[in-house]
């Protein structure tokens, strides 16, 4: 009588509080699958006693009609131990009742969570053997890579040998149009200093002669009185007297024999290519005779 109205207190009290009963989680190493997800739909149950469909209260005269017998025949002994049971169950259902909900929740939380870590991991050991898949791939034409490399490194040297038959002779050119070059600027150089002392020298000369002559500055009177009454032109006596000079100068340095002059132009030359040459780290170097020496 006990039992029945055990069971029949527990399954009202499911009922009343429309707690399903706790199943049992799945726990697997490997990724969720779509048929896991779905719930599987309860069976369809009859409800009431046993399942039969028949009401509940029909527990209590089936308890009792067994009870009968059992306690007539010492069958079943009611004593502090029934109580006991009693208070044990009366716990029971009352846990059930009103803590089961809570402690289903919790479960299935720690469930859930334990589930979600371990699908994590998983996922990013998944994606880890994903990358190192990706490169060994990658890695399957890397023999085809080094032949492409080795083969572009020789034509490159090749290139390169070729490039550098022609480069001394290319740097040869190079230095020698560059000595070549500082000769005809020191000779334009030579030649301009020459005219500028010379016009120095013709001009100091007439301008001395026209100071001390007092001829030249009657000349140099009349004639400008001349042009500016505008008169005949006579002659310039200041461009006549420059001329003079000018003749005299040319006189004078044909008699002179130019070479030491030339040779010391020469010397000052060749030093001053030679120390280029050295400077510049040029192929060559230049003697005092003005001989290129390959170096």
């Amino acid at each position: 009588m006990l039992r029945a109205a055990t069971t029949v207190a527990r399954r009202t009290a499911l009922s009343s509080r429309g707690v399903a009963a706790p199943r049992a989680m799945a726990f697997h190493a490997s990724a969720p699958r779509d048929e896991e997800a779905k719930e599987t739909a309860p069976a369809p149950s009859k409800g009431g006693l046993f399942g039969t469909g028949l009401s509940e209260y029909f527990a209590i005269p089936i308890g009792m009609t067994a009870a009968v017998p059992l306690l007539k025949l010492d069958l079943y002994v009611v004593n502090e131990e029934t109580q006991l049971a009693a208070v044990f169950v009366a716990f029971c259902v009352a846990l059930w009742s009103q803590g089961g909900e809570a402690i289903y929740n919790s479960l299935d939380e720690k469930a859930k969570a334990l589930l979600k870590e371990h699908n994590e991991a998983e996922y990013k050991v998944i994606s880890a053997l994903e990358q190192k898949l990706d490169f060994l791939k990658a890695n399957q034409n890397m023999v085809n890579d080094f032949e492409a490399i080795n083969s572009i490194r020789e034509d490159s040297y090749a290139k390169l040998n070729a490039a550098g038959v022609i480069k001394p002779k290319h740097d040869f050119k190079v230095q020698v149009e560059r000595i070549l070059n500082m000769i005809a600027q020191e000779e334009a150089n030579v030649t301009e200093k020459t005219k500028i002392a010379i016009m120095q020298e013709a001009t100091a000369t007439v301008t001395e002669a026209f100071a001390t002559d007092k001829k030249l500055k009657k000349a140099a009177l009349d004639a400008a009185i001349a042009q500016i009454k505008g008169g005949a032109a006579g002659t310039d006596p200041v461009a006549a007297e420059f001329s003079r000079f000018l003749k005299a100068k040319a006189e004078a340095a044909s008699k002179v024999d130019a070479g030491a002059e030339e040779a010391e132009q020469r010397a000052a030359l060749l030093a001053k290519m030679s120390a280029v040459a050295k400077s510049e780290n040029m192929m060559f170097d230049i003697d005092a005779s003005g001989k290129f020496i390959m170096k």
